[in-house]
């Protein structure tokens, strides 16, 4: 561990001396998936506590209700924080008892095999203790337990492999009438089975879930309610129901029905590229019925076949994900970058709830190169709960790191263990673990992973003239498509993984790793250029294709190439097309480092415009969409450019104790973005008319934002104003305000150090130009 006091876990210690057991149905099959086991307590209250908590943890989903009233819905997260252990949920419900007699009702799913976002304990299995007040209620014996009869599984098409949810076959035939309901009598129910104690194998050590329970709506009606004409009999057709945008459901039907009539359910993205997603089935009862699928789908549209003689009462939809506050905003006199903006918040939050993930269908896997674009996103576009979440994984990737140091993804895994060796020098490095410090100021969290980073890079060895041996790893990826020079992104990757260690080691005062991080920078920095720039572009010995642009852009952000060499890179980066929406995102960056917004804009507006231009409310994982998913975590990136660079807002110390604003603007002549902080948000406004530039700013408590008015938007500036006070003129400053003052100027900039609250400043020139 990095030297300095840890924070003190209030939860570490609390399963330690725990009564309870785990406890599973005696019926249970644990080498089945797709079980569902259910499980009642009732206990008496003398008194009602102000507080409530209960601790339960089970493989692999829960819901639970209290005297009838259902409290958490879809608990528990997918193991495991590490290979090894479980995540357990901390929950209140106080607001849910009664003075007198109150019933626990638990609906266990437990998948029963592995993805590569679960690891399967081999245990269907539960463990709960809850406090209620002087009551302590415990999984043990007295627990009633049995295996509910209306789940099941279909019959084929599964879903792929990468996915541990099963396909859901409810028969209503075999329901268990009001189970969940306190006066339900489950006198003919049986004994648990007591598995073992907290700690035990296979579940072993408990982490507290570290991110919020699911944001969850009321059932909602689809877009095209009206053109369903509900209610109406079934001519055993397909319906097709519209959902507002791609998002993370569980649809629901009320029928009248004869006994026995399959429904089927699935959305418009269970399959594409050869992989299959989830579906249900529904088998009526006699008579009027309900039902809501358990499993969340994703998509556009949720599809329902109703057999022929069905009455169909309703057809809504609940709408569930991660809970935060999408409470970014950004807005320009550009409709499409608008829309690329939006889609590119829709494909982040459609691809957040257990972890990030790469995509809602296929895998939902948490893959290091879509979290690395995800967690930069998120700053710009979500709340700080997003935070948690980011947290999250980064403790997974190193709670996942293997004994011979090398770490992977996507984890939590069971059935994946392949490393990907430039996702995870991304994963460790400038761009991932250090951005997010950057920009939450977590040095906690810092110092307890940089133990292993320092681990991770250490396996990776250099040839006497500075280059990094090449590993392979499990699957030597670095993007898709065509024109990919290895040799030289493997470099710029090694490059800016030190840059992140070095980083994160100055933050964690490991002093004495100073000298090995930055001699290993040097040795490459030394030769990088005599080795890879051949005097018009980077291109490695070895490589005989078409101009990398994603190698070119790497340079540039890697801080090894000089300004010297940027005229043959913009070329590069205008003529050249070969990066996947994953690696666009440097390659975007790369031109507004080099102070080319235009430039950059004009490439986002041609690369994204199909995307931009479809109908869907997300982007797509390819360029071509019919080629992957159309909701992909990794193509958000110009949502970042637009935060960062167009209204120029970016941190300079860690959580934006202190920041800037330095807006980038191109053609663009009004730009609106608000970027949430935990202390409050900041609010940026930029116009250019005529000959004046005029940016508004909002600065939360506890900040001090240095302000730029770029040089570039004039040929000359005559004056300066703040909030209507004339403070430089002719090159010269005339006068502080309190709580503004003038910074000085740059090659780029008029700079103003800004402390919290409301202040325009604008100038007036000579030539404003577009």
């Amino acid at each position: 561990m990095c030297p300095g006091k840890p924070t003190k876990n209030m939860e570490k210690d609390f399963w330690k001396d725990s009564e309870a057991y785990w406890i599973t149905c005696k019926k249970s099959n644990h080498s089945k998936s797709n079980q569902w086991i259910c499980y009642r307590k009732t206990f008496r209250l003398f008194k009602l506590p102000k507080e409530a908590p209960l601790r339960i943890a089970v493989d692999s989903k829960y819901w639970l209700w209290l005297n009838g009233k259902l409290a958490v819905r879809g608990g528990q997260l997918k193991r495991g924080p590490t290979p090894m252990d479980t995540y357990y949920d901390l929950i209140d419900l106080h607001s849910y008892l009664l003075t007198g007699s109150n019933t626990i009702a638990i609906l266990q799913w437990y998948f029963g095999k592995d993805g590569f976002s679960h690891i399967n304990s081999g245990k269907a299995a539960m463990l709960l203790e809850g406090q209620f007040g002087e009551k302590k209620v415990v999984t043990d014996s007295s627990w009633k337990v049995k295996m509910n009869p209306a789940f099941g599984d279909t019959g084929k098409p599964f879903p792929n492999y990468r996915l541990p949810e099963s396909n859901i076959r409810y028969n209503a035939e075999r329901i268990l009438e009001g189970w969940e309901k306190s006066n339900y009598d489950d006198s003919n129910w049986g004994s648990p089975k007591l598995l073992g104690k907290p700690g035990d194998p296979p579940w072993n050590q408990l982490v507290k879930r570290p991110i919020p329970q699911w944001d969850t709506s009321d059932l909602r009606e689809y877009k095209n309610l009206i053109e369903l004409a509900l209610p109406r009999e079934s001519t055993g057709e397909k319906l097709t129901c519209d959902l507002p945008y791609g998002a993370q459901v569980t649809p629901y039907l009320k029928i009248k029905s004869p006994r026995g009539k399959k429904i089927d359910i699935w959305t418009d993205s269970y399959e594409f590229a050869g992989a299959l997603s989830l579906r249900a089935e529904y088998i009526s009862r006699q008579g009027e019925q309900e039902y809501e699928n358990f499993g969340w789908m994703s998509g556009h549209k949720v599809h329902y076949y109703i057999p022929e003689g069905v009455e169909i009462l309703d057809l809504r939809y609940r709408e569930s994900g991660y809970d935060v506050d999408f409470a970014g905003e950004f807005k320009c006199n550009d409709g499409l970058l608008n829309s690329l903006w939006e889609k590119g918040r829709r494909s982040l939050y459609v691809n957040m709830r257990d972890t990030y993930f790469d995509c809602p269908e296929r895998e939902r896997a948490q893959w290091w190169g879509d979290v690395v674009n995800e967690l930069s996103e998120s700053f710009y576009v979500l709340g700080r709960k997003s935070d948690l979440l980011t947290k999250k994984a980064i403790n997974e990737l190193i709670g996942w790191q293997r004994t011979d140091n090398s770490v992977f993804s996507p984890v939590p895994s069971g059935n994946w263990d392949r490393e990907l060796p430039t996702q995870m020098l991304n994963s460790v490095g400038y761009f991932g673990l250090w951005t997010y410090y950057k920009y939450t100021g977590d040095e906690s969290t810092i110092r307890a992973v940089y133990p292993g980073v320092k681990r991770y890079l250490s396996i990776w060895e250099q040839d006497p003239d500075g280059l990094v041996k090449k590993r392979d790893g499990g699957w030597a990826w670095l993007d898709w498509g065509e024109n990919i020079d290895e040799t030289a992104l493997y470099n710029l990757w090694f490059y800016l993984a030190l840059m992140g260690q070095r980083n994160m080691a100055q933050v964690c005062e490991i002093n004495q790793d100073l000298p090995v991080i930055e001699g290993r920078m040097k040795e490459l920095r030394d030769n990088f250029n005599k080795i890879f720039w051949n005097g018009t572009e980077y291109r490695s010995s070895d490589y005989d294709g078409e101009t990398d642009d994603r190698v070119n852009a790497l340079a540039v952000l890697a801080g090894l190439a000089e300004e010297e060499k940027f005229p043959y890179i913009l070329t590069i980066l205008q003529n050249h097309y070969h990066s996947s929406p994953y690696m666009e995102r440097y390659v975007l960056e790369a031109l507004f480092r080099m102070r080319r917004p235009l430039i950059a804009i004009r490439r986002m507006r041609e690369r994204y415009r199909p995307m931009v231009e479809d109908w869907r409310s997300t982007l797509w994982e390819f360029w071509e969409g019919k080629e992957g998913s159309y909701n992909h975590g990794w193509s958000g990136g110009p949502a970042i450019m637009m935060g960062k660079y167009l209204a120029g807002i970016a941190p300079d110390c860690p959580g934006f104790k202190t920041y800037s604003v330095l807006p980038q603007m191109g053609d663009i002549t009004y730009v609106y973005a608000k970027v949430s902080l935990r202390r409050g948000s900041i609010n940026v406004e930029v116009q250019k008319w005529k000959n004046t530039f005029e940016l508004q700013i909002t600065s939360p408590p506890g900040t001090e934002a240095t302000v730029g008015v770029p040089k570039k938007e004039f040929k000359t500036v005559d004056s300066i104003l703040v909030n209507d006070t004339l403070v430089w003129e002719g090159g010269k400053t005339i006068r502080d305000l309190q709580g503004v003052s003038f910074g000085g100027e740059t090659k780029y900039y008029y700079l103003f150090q800004v402390y919290p609250g409301c202040w325009i400043i604008k100038a007036q020139g000579i030539d404003l130009r577009p």
